[in-house]
């Protein structure tokens, strides 16, 4: 059973940043149009909350203490997240549905799409632990630094 309650808000992660190549120039303004366009809509009904393009170089932090960093991400060009844009949908349906409208899925991006969660899950998971640990005050500053 799932039990994570959702902000109403979803994470749309677009996938594959060069979608662009190959494209004429007539090409890339048809493109370019149709996707002003999505977002422009998609802007005037309230849904956009937030979405930027991610830069391809970055820095993986992992091991204990943070110590190892090294440069990153290392995925496929394919599966690199280019951008994302954060969603106001009232199902995980609706913001699917949205994401299959995205006018650069014929040109080989992909679209992850992921409900934002109104809680850590870990603070349903072990709500003792957690609130000993914050002396509740610290699911307070996590759902405020989240918001």
């Amino acid at each position: 059973m799932n039990t994570e309650t959702t902000t109403g808000e979803y994470m749309l992660l677009f996938r594959g940043p060069h979608w662009d190549r190959g494209l004429s120039t007539d090409e890339l303004q048809h493109a370019m149009d149709k996707v002003m366009t999505w977002f422009g809509r998609l802007n005037e009904r309230g849904k956009i909350k937030g979405a930027q393009p991610l830069s391809g170089h970055g820095r993986v932090i992992s091991g204990t203490d943070g110590r190892f960093v090294v440069d990153g991400p290392f995925t496929e060009t394919k599966e690199a997240v280019g951008g994302y844009l954060v969603l106001q949908a009232d199902s995980l349906d609706d913001a699917i549905g949205v994401a299959q409208s995205m006018p650069t899925l014929r040109y080989g991006i992909s679209v992850e799409v992921r409900p934002i969660l109104a809680q850590c899950p870990i603070f349903q998971r072990h709500p003792e632990l957690v609130r000993r640990a914050t002396d509740g005050a610290g699911e307070q500053l996590w759902v405020a630094a989240a918001a």
